[in-house]
């Protein structure tokens, strides 16, 4: 059973998530919070699988929620969806840097949010490439910041630094797999091995390292 706490400040969003997860036999949302202190302490009382988390909120809001959460180490096998409205929400890169394993735009239908649901709990991230590249380079052109070179860089050899940089665009592994024309299994392990190299907490945590260390425009 893969739990998920649900959180956003409009009752009526809360509900429809809450209707549309209770209706799988194999998802169970455990709690919800509509501003972001209460998706901290909520997280904290029921340890979900997954936190369905909006950014804009009254208190806090998604992105400090988002930090506290994945600072928290009793929390570490919890994983963040971050819900946003792409022509408002301008700070989706933000969340992924503090930790957010994705997001997903609000008018995601419920088949693909359900599958992402899945998806992150099982070790995938960023669940849509082509939204993923639009926004995060959207975000990066709009919001330049000096690149932060990660310190263990040095450390991926050529092929692993070719696959973090095709995981940025949004590859998923069977795309670097025949793109690279290696079996989607050797993709998997080089991706594992880079994030495991530079101390990714996630694949969405390693594409913010390759955007910051200048890997990827």
């Amino acid at each position: 059973m893969i739990t998920i706490v649900v959180v956003d400040d409009q009752d009526l969003v809360r509900l429809g998530l809450r209707t549309l997860i209770d209706s799988e036999d194999d998802l169970d949302c455990v709690g919800e919070a509509a501003d972001g202190l209460a998706a901290v302490t909520v997280t904290q009382r029921t340890r979900p699988d997954v936190v369905l988390m909006d950014i804009r909120m009254p208190g806090i809001d998604g992105i400090e929620a988002t930090r506290r959460i994945t600072a928290d180490p009793a929390l570490a096998n919890t994983k963040i969806i971050v819900l946003t409205t792409f022509e408002h929400d301008q700070y989706v890169f933000d969340a992924l840097r503090h930790g957010a394993s994705g997001f997903l735009l609000k008018d995601t239908k419920p088949a693909e949010l359900l599958l992402a649901i899945r998806s992150v709990v099982q070790g995938g991230a960023l669940m849509s490439p082509s939204v993923t590249r639009k926004v995060i380079r959207e975000f990066v052109t709009a919001s330049p910041r000096p690149l932060r070179p990660h310190p263990d860089l040095d450390t991926l050899t050529g092929r692993e630094r070719e696959i973090v940089v095709l995981a940025a665009e949004g590859l998923s592994n069977d795309e670097i797999a025949e793109r690279l024309v290696i079996s989607p299994a050797t993709a998997r392990t080089h991706v594992s091995r880079a994030m495991l190299k530079l101390g990714a907490r996630d694949r969405a945590q390693l594409v913010v390292f390759a955007y910051q260390s200048g890997l990827a425009d």
